[in-house]
């Protein structure tokens, strides 16, 4: 089946198109049997080199079978060399699957925001109020440095000196005392024991 159709050409985004007539199993800017016009975006819409049309080899490829396609019919029924008319397709404009599964994570994330935030608000509502105590009141209350200054200044360290000297006598004076070892009972020997006593030799008589 054969196609008046647009092929792309020119630069990189500096579009420029031509009008052609190719079998519709070729690639867009594959292979053509002819070339019948040419169509420039770049130009203004009123400017008469914007599309530029061969009308006599149109026709002709018209009246073989050719079939123009929807943007190549709008240009030529500019010059009335076939009949357009918009086609009615009611999903233009409609966004597609992907598109419509980043709409509904944007809704659920933004729904999800807000019940966090309501339940943070609740949260905050329902919480008791604490009243803070001033700092001042506090130091007041427990002086903890003072409480330590007076108890060193009423205890002075002679009095406490003191007193642990009389503890130290008293319990000197209870402790039973040792008598000393002199040296001279060290050295004394000990006492002998008396000798027995011999009976007195008898004295011979005279006789």
């Amino acid at each position: 089946m054969l196609k008046i159709r647009l092929a792309r050409g020119g630069a990189k985004k500096r579009p420029y198109y031509s009008i052609v007539v190719a079998d519709s199993h070729s690639p867009r800017d594959g292979r053509f049997i002819e070339k019948v016009g040419a169509y420039d975006p770049l130009l203004k819409k009123d400017d008469p080199q914007r599309v530029t049309l061969k009308a006599d080899r149109i026709a002709e490829w018209l009246a073989k079978g050719a079939q123009p396609t929807d943007r190549v019919a709008r240009f030529l029924s500019l010059q009335g060399l076939a009949k357009w008319e918009p086609s009615a397709n009611p999903k233009k404009g409609e966004p597609h699957a992907k598109a419509k599964e980043r709409v509904g994570q944007r809704a659920e994330r933004a729904e999800k925001r807000a019940a966090d935030e309501a339940e943070a608000a609740a949260a905050a509502a329902a919480a008791p109020v604490v009243e803070e105590a001033p700092v001042e009141e506090v130091v007041a209350e427990e002086p903890v440095a003072e409480t330590v200054e007076e108890t060193v200044a009423e205890a002075p360290v002679e009095e406490v000196v003191a007193e642990e000297a009389a503890a130290a006598e008293a319990v000197a004076e209870e402790a039973p005392a040792e008598e000393p070892v002199t040296e001279a009972a060290a050295e004394e020997p000990a006492a002998e024991e008396p000798a027995a006593e011999e009976p007195a030799a008898e004295e011979p008589t005279e006789g």
